[in-house]
């Protein structure tokens, strides 16, 4: 263990579980779509009971919720991202298996990596081989066969979702400007911007924000939503990029198609092909390799 830096003990495991939570999104958000729920009013409830969440977090942990305006102006960009993100997401379910459509959103380690050497850092040898091996096995994931055809809407929406979750990553490496604000504030400020654009786009439209939203397992998938592919997710992945960088922690997402990809398979009935499986353990594979690798 003493080859081990602490920034690598924090940040791996940290990687992991946003990629796991994140790939939750499917298991709580389609129940909600095939019930008649609008995405707006889904996105709304999940980013508001994040808010509330963190917020009384935040206030028994007596952290103060005080910026400036600069770091203000930051936090609303990343807002504006993260909400983007999970827009292209959700509409991506209108047009291909949820399983399918969280999966080719992890193209992003590669936009990251790619955006990181726009920026003069890059990226050593294993974790450009992970990086390919992990897009490899993601597109060996997503080959249609005889039995789906893929709707190239939904793969176009699943790819702008990827653009933008990059951007985020990147931001919250690379501004100094936010590097003191705490992973749960910044995720707290990131889901406020969220939940006050939903809540204006609904008010601006007709739509009614409690349609489709009936009976106890809606809410329950909700305050599921809020709490893992939210909260969870979005402060781990802080965590993970602040300590082994914006690249690796996105390559450790390969664990989102992953968990997103079998729940599809366990609670959609959604085909688990050969492709998928292969797919599955290259990706892995090149995770290990990648930690195995760069530890120090």
């Amino acid at each position: 263990m003493k080859n081990i830096s602490k920034n690598a003990i924090i940040g791996y495991p940290a990687g992991i579980i946003t990629g796991i939570t994140y790939g939750l999104n499917p298991l709580f958000g389609v129940p909600l779509m095939k019930e008649g729920a609008a995405i707006e009013s889904i996105l709304f409830f999940r980013y508001a009971i994040a808010v509330l969440f963190l917020g009384g977090f935040l206030l028994l942990s007596r952290q103060s919720f005080k910026i400036s305006w600069k770091q203000a102006g930051v936090l609303l960009i990343l807002g504006l991202l993260y909400t983007s993100s999970s827009v292209f997401l959700f509409e991506a379910y209108n047009y291909i298996a949820s399983g399918l459509a969280t999966t080719i959103i992890f193209l992003y380690p590669v936009l990251v990596a790619i955006i990181m050497v726009f920026l003069r850092v890059v990226p050593s040898w294993p974790v450009w081989l992970s990086i390919i091996l992990t897009f490899v096995g993601v597109v060996i994931m997503t080959q249609s066969d005889s039995t789906q055809t893929i709707n190239p809407i939904g793969v176009i929406l699943s790819l702008g979702s990827a653009l933008v979750y990059a951007l985020f990553i990147v931001i919250i490496n690379r501004s100094k400007i936010i590097s003191n604000i705490s992973n749960s504030l910044l995720t707290f400020y990131a889901l406020t911007v969220g939940a006050i654009i939903f809540l204006g786009k609904i008010t601006l439209s007709d739509i009614h924000i409690t349609t489709g939203l009936t009976g106890n397992m809606a809410w329950l998938n909700l305050v599921g939503l809020a709490i893992l592919p939210t909260v969870v997710s979005t402060a781990t992945l802080a965590i993970a990029t602040r300590n082994i960088g914006a690249t690796k922690a996105s390559v450790l997402g390969v664990f989102e198609p992953v968990t997103a990809i079998l729940i599809g398979t366990v609670v959609f009935g959604e085909a688990l092909t050969t492709n998928i499986i292969v797919g599955i353990l290259l990706s892995i594979a090149a995770i290990t390799f990648m930690i195995a690798k760069t530890k120090r």
